[in-house]
């Protein structure tokens, strides 16, 4: 399974971006190899509406789950519009430990 960890570094050895839309790389990860893709966000930078167009990209990508800290309500609406499932990480880790933590159901899925 596909999942989308953001990440404030390009490696999974990267702590966890907490701001989804502003996160400098989201992580796609493989759940069962951990084969790794890391893909720049352009949006980070960006004035506003963010959100929206970052999960755009993700979606681009086929990813089935999507590990974040904080997500805003418009990003929320299109990763839930295209069923994908939402977790919230907030330890303060790295990309592997929220992927072990999203592999032992100990992850809270987004409202």
């Amino acid at each position: 399974m596909k999942v989308c960890i953001t990440a404030q570094g390009a490696t999974p050895d990267a702590k966890v971006e907490e701001r989804f839309g502003r996160a400098p790389y989201f992580i796609l990860m493989d759940s069962e190899t951990e084969a790794f893709e890391a893909v720049a966000n352009p949006f980070a930078d960006g004035a506003g509406g963010v959100g929206p167009k970052a999960a755009q990209l993700i979606l681009n990508h086929q990813v089935a789950v999507l590990i974040s800290g904080l997500l805003g309500g418009n990003a929320k609406a299109v990763f839930e519009s295209a069923g994908v499932s939402m977790y919230i990480y907030r330890s303060g880790g790295s990309v592997l430990d929220a992927l072990k933590e999203f592999k032992n159901n100990t992850l809270e899925r987004a409202k």
